[in-house]
C-alpha cells in the first residue's frame, strides 16, 4: 500500500529527509502497538499526568464478543491494574519497550503537547510534531501503566475477610520492644525515636493501603509517621490509621508504669480529625454504665449515675484523673462526692481502655487530655462496648477561632461514633511498662516476652496475647552455622 503523505509534508518536501529516520521507527512502533491492542481487553480509565486516558477509543474498539474473548487470554506482558493508580500518576513506567530512545514519559506536561527530541520545542510547524504527539498518546493508550498509588484501591475493611489487628500486633510489639530498651534511662526523645522507627518499618510490610490521620510528626516533631503519610504495601484494603508508638514517653524515660504502644485502624473518613484542637475534656465509662452519663452534667451527678449502673455505693467507684493543675477543682469535687480517685501522671489511653476492663479495678475516667489520644482510645472503647464523651477544650481565643475556622464547635458533645465511626474497627495495644491493663516487655536470655490486646468491632472480639520473641536462639543458630562454614570465629548480628 503506498505511503500517505500529509499536505503539510508535501508543502515541506525539502524537510522530509532529516525526519525520515524519526518517522520510520514510529511506523514500526505503531505496528507493535496494533498487535498489542488486539490482545488487551478494555480497561478502566486511568489518567496519567500529561497523558490521554488509558483504555480510550482504541481499547474500546476491541469490545463486544472479541473483547470478551481476548480478555480471557493470558499475555506475558500484561499485568493486572486493579490496584493501579486511578488519579494523577507522577511516575509512569511502560511494561513494553516500544518507546524509542530519547522519549521521556515522565517529562510530559499536561498543559502543553509533547515535543520529541527531533523537533524544535514549541514549533507547531514542525512536520513531525503532531505525528510524535499522536504516536506518544497511542502508545500510552495501548500499554499497561503500572504505578503504586497515593490513592490506591477501593477495597474497604468491610469487604476484607481479614483481621488486620492480628497483623498489626507485630507492629505494636516491634515498637514496644524498641521503646522498652530505654526504660528508666531518662531520654524520652531517644525512646520515642526508637519506637517510631520500629513501628514504621513494621507497618511498611503489612498488606494494606494505609494513611496516617493521627501520627507523630506535628505533635512530637518526629521525622516519620506524620499526618498524611502513606504506609503499607499499597494493596487492598484501604484504611486510615491512628498511631502512638509510645503513649507515655515520660513514663518510659522515668521508668514508671502505664506506657503502651497502640494503633487503631478504621475506614477512610471514619476517624475524627483533631485539626487545631489539641485538648479535649473526656468522660469514659465501661459497658455497664453506657447511656447513664452525660458530660454536660457535673462530675458529682455522673459519679452517682455510675454507682447506680454498677450497683455499688459511690464510695466504691474508682475514677482515674490525670495529675494536672487544671484538675484541682475536679479532684476536689470527686472527693466531696465520695468517690475513690486514682491519679496518673501520663498515659490516659491505657487508663481509658482499662475502664472498659472489669478486672482493672477502675470504673471511669474524668478530665482533660489530648484530643488525638481521645480518638485512639475511642477505637478501643468501641471494640470493648464502652462509651466515651468529649468536648473540645480550647486554651485561648486564637485556638477557639482556629477550631471554628476548621468547622469545629467547641460546645458540641463528641460521642464514640463521632470520634471513631465506620463499619469495621481494629485496635492493637502492647504494653511497654507494667500497668493496670497489660504487663510490660520483659527481656530474657532467649529474647523477650510481650503482652498485647487485639480487638475488633463490631464483633467485639478481644484477644489477649503473650508472645515469646526468641531472636537470641536464632542468633545462636546463626553463629553455629557461621563457625561451621568459616572454621571458627563468632558471627555478630
Amino acid at each position: 500500500r503506498p505511503r500517505r503523505v500529509s499536505h503539510e509534508m508535501r508543502a515541506t518536501s525539502t524537510a522530509l529527509t532529516p525526519h525520515r529516520a524519526a518517522v520510520d521507527p514510529l511506523r514500526r512502533a505503531d505496528h507493535r502497538a496494533a498487535r498489542l491492542r488486539r490482545v488487551v481487553a478494555p480497561a478502566p480509565r486511568v489518567v496519567a499526568k500529561g497523558l490521554e486516558s488509558f483504555g480510550g477509543s482504541n481499547a474500546a474498539s476491541s469490545g463486544g464478543s472479541l473483547g470478551r474473548r481476548n480478555a480471557r487470554r493470558a499475555h506475558p506482558k500484561i499485568v493486572p491494574i486493579s490496584n493501579a493508580r486511578r488519579t494523577v500518576a507522577k511516575n509512569v513506567v511502560l511494561q513494553d519497550n516500544d518507546v524509542e530512545d530519547g522519549e521521556d514519559l515522565t517529562a510530559l506536561d499536561a498543559n502543553k503537547p509533547y515535543t520529541p527530541p527531533h523537533a524544535l520545542p514549541g514549533d507547531p510547524n514542525s512536520p513531525t510534531h503532531d505525528k510524535f504527539s499522536r504516536h506518544h498518546q497511542d502508545l500510552v493508550s495501548n500499554h499497561i501503566v503500572h504505578q503504586i498509588s497515593a490513592e490506591p484501591s477501593t477495597g474497604t475493611l468491610a469487604s476484607c475477610n481479614r483481621n488486620l489487628a492480628l497483623e498489626m500486633v507485630r507492629v505494636t510489639e516491634s515498637a514496644a520492644v524498641a521503646a522498652a530498651r530505654w526504660l528508666g534511662k531518662g531520654d524520652k526523645m531517644a525512646a520515642d525515636g526508637a519506637a517510631v522507627r520500629a513501628m514504621r518499618q513494621a507497618l511498611m510490610h503489612v498488606d494494606f493501603s494505609g494513611r496516617v490521620v493521627i501520627g507523630e510528626g506535628e505533635k512530637d516533631d518526629a521525622p516519620m509517621l506524620h499526618n498524611g503519610e502513606l504506609v503499607g504495601t499499597g494493596v487492598e484494603p484501604v484504611a486510615e490509621i491512628a498511631v502512638d508508638p509510645i503513649d507515655g514517653t515520660t513514663l518510659v524515660a522515668g521508668g514508671r508504669n502505664g506506657a503502651v504502644s497502640v494503633i487503631a485502624i478504621a475506614e477512610r473518613g471514619a476517624l475524627f480529625d483533631p485539626g487545631p484542637a489539641f485538648y479535649m475534656d473526656k468522660l469514659v465509662v465501661g459497658p455497664a454504665a453506657v447511656g447513664h452519663v452525660d458530660i454536660t452534667r457535673s462530675p458529682t451527678v455522673n459519679v452517682h449515675a455510675i454507682a447506680r449502673a454498677l450497683n455499688k455505693p459511690v464510695s466504691e467507684v474508682t475514677c482515674v484523673v490525670l495529675d494536672r493543675d487544671r484538675h484541682v477543682g475536679l479532684v476536689e469535687e470527686l472527693r466531696m462526692a465520695g468517690a475513690r480517685i486514682k491519679l496518673i501522671s501520663d498515659g490516659d489511653v491505657e487508663a481509658a481502655i482499662a475502664v472498659c476492663d472489669p478486672e482493672s479495678g477502675v470504673d471511669a475516667l474524668f478530665g482533660i487530655g489530648g484530643t488525638p489520644e481521645g480518638v485512639i482510645a475511642a477505637a478501643a472503647i468501641r471494640c470493648m462496648g464502652g462509651e466515651i464523651q468529649g468536648q473540645l477544650w480550647v486554651r485561648s481565643p486564637e485556638e477557639a477561632a482556629a477550631c471554628r475556622a476548621a468547622g469545629m464547635d467547641p460546645m458540641r458533645v463528641l460521642r464514640t461514633n463521632d470520634l471513631c465511626g465506620g463499619e469495621e474497627v481494629f485496635f492493637t495495644v502492647t504494653g511497654i511498662s507494667d500497668g493496670d491493663l497489660l504487663d510490660g516487655v520483659n527481656f530474657h536470655d532467649f529474647g523477650a516476652t510481650t503482652h498485647s490486646y487485639i480487638m475488633r468491632a463490631p464483633s467485639g472480639t478481644i484477644r489477649y496475647m503473650k508472645t515469646y520473641h526468641r531472636w537470641k536462639d536464632r542468633m545462636a543458630q546463626t553463629n553455629k552455622l557461621q563457625d561451621s562454614l568459616t572454621g571458627g570465629g563468632a558471627f555478630q548480628l
